[in-house]
């Protein structure tokens, strides 16, 4: 379901004046004060030095006259919409979320599918215009919704932590449930930011090649070092991988990718979800086949996840959208792609056929 806010931004300024009226200061968790003005900001893992006039790789973070200013009071994008899309496949399943985006990113993905709001600042052809709103409204909106939680997500959250930091402890307040869907290029200090007020958190693993990372503007010693350090600090986390064929596909950097997560948590969710040619990447890229990703589901399973979900082929994949008991194997919870047709889980997630309790966050 789409939802609006009623308000409107001025044509008569631009897009990136239109943004930079709807900042604040940045949290004094997220910025160390160097000499002459300048700002290393902590918001994600570029940790970006920031002198005075300037802003961070993300385009949204600046620094003005010694004050970093970050994205404060609007959305780029809302909707509200099932929590198997985010992708959370053990996370209050077959609950509505209600979902907002800011604008801007700390990457750019070529083949970014919210390229519009995430891209807004470097592309000319993406034309997502800033909405004012309140933390206030937006938890009416998720109430009004029958929502059970509420995510930030559609650019990059980790860059506009201080926004959705605001939003969140209204919506804990009223009984919501939090979620970031980031890329995890995350540092210790914004997990600690965010983290009581965050319960589940998705990142995107998005190849196991250093160099592929560095073509989509990321580090990928940093997303890895996230997933360990969300563990640490008690996030529950699911790990979704875009097979792209001829990108992020190569068997043995998939080994590599699953052997690590396996050795992180052998029960963290892993979805491994089919690309289609979109953005920058529309030519000489194929769309993902059904074979392609149980060829990745398997190799998740020899390196021993118990959790591996095939994504973004709805009915085509069998019942491997299903939840089983890690256990046991007996299915708990039946999908079809982001529908729940059945959910047999007893109360706090065990299992309704050996009472083990599987790892999530449920009702």
């Amino acid at each position: 379901m789409n939802l609006k806010i009623n308000t409107s931004v001025e044509s008569a300024i631009s897009l990136k004046d239109a943004m930079g009226v709807r900042t604040a200061p940045a949290a004094k968790d997220l910025i160390r004060a160097r000499e002459n003005n300048a700002i290393t900001c902590l918001a994600c893992g570029h940790r970006c030095f920031i002198q005075p006039g300037r802003e961070g790789v993300c385009r949204v973070r600046f620094n003005v006259a010694g004050e970093l200013r970050v994205p404060f009071g609007y959305v780029g994008a809302l909707a509200c919409d099932p929590v198997e899309k985010k992708p959370f496949f053990h996370f209050l399943p077959g609950r509505d979320v209600l979902t907002f985006g800011m604008l801007g990113c700390d990457f750019h993905c070529g083949y970014c599918q919210n390229w519009v709001t995430s891209q807004m600042l470097r592309d000319p052809s993406a034309a997502a215009a800033p909405k004012p709103c309140t933390p206030d409204r937006l938890v009416q909106l998720a109430l009004d919704s029958g929502a059970g939680a509420i995510a930030s997500s559609y650019n990059e959250p980790l860059i506009t932590s201080e926004w959705a930091h605001a939003i969140f402890t209204q919506a804990r307040r009223a009984g919501l449930a939090c979620a970031y869907v980031s890329n995890g290029n995350a540092t210790p200090e914004v997990l600690d930011y965010i983290r009581p007020l965050v319960s589940a958190y998705k990142v995107d693993l998005k190849t196991f090649n250093p160099k592929h990372y560095r073509q989509l503007g990321g580090v990928m010693e940093h997303v890895t070092e996230t997933i360990v350090m969300l563990k640490e600090r008690g996030f529950w986390v699911e790990v979704v991988t875009l097979v792209v064929p001829g990108f992020s596909d190569d068997a043995e950097d998939l080994t590599r990718m699953a052997d690590f997560l396996a050795g992180v948590d052998p029960i963290m969710p892993w979805h491994v979800t089919a690309f289609h040619p979109d953005y920058k990447m529309t030519e000489g890229y194929r769309a993902t086949t059904v074979d392609d990703l149980l060829r990745v589901v398997e190799i998740g399973r020899s390196a021993g996840l118990k959790y591996v979900y095939p994504g973004n082929l709805s009915g085509r994949v069998g019942d491997g959208e299903d939840t089983r008991c890690h256990k046991c194997n007996t299915t708990m919870v039946r999908r079809r792609g982001f529908e729940v047709l059945e959910n047999r889980l007893l109360a706090g997630g065990a299992c309704a056929s050996c009472g083990t309790v599987l790892p999530g966050i449920w009702e």
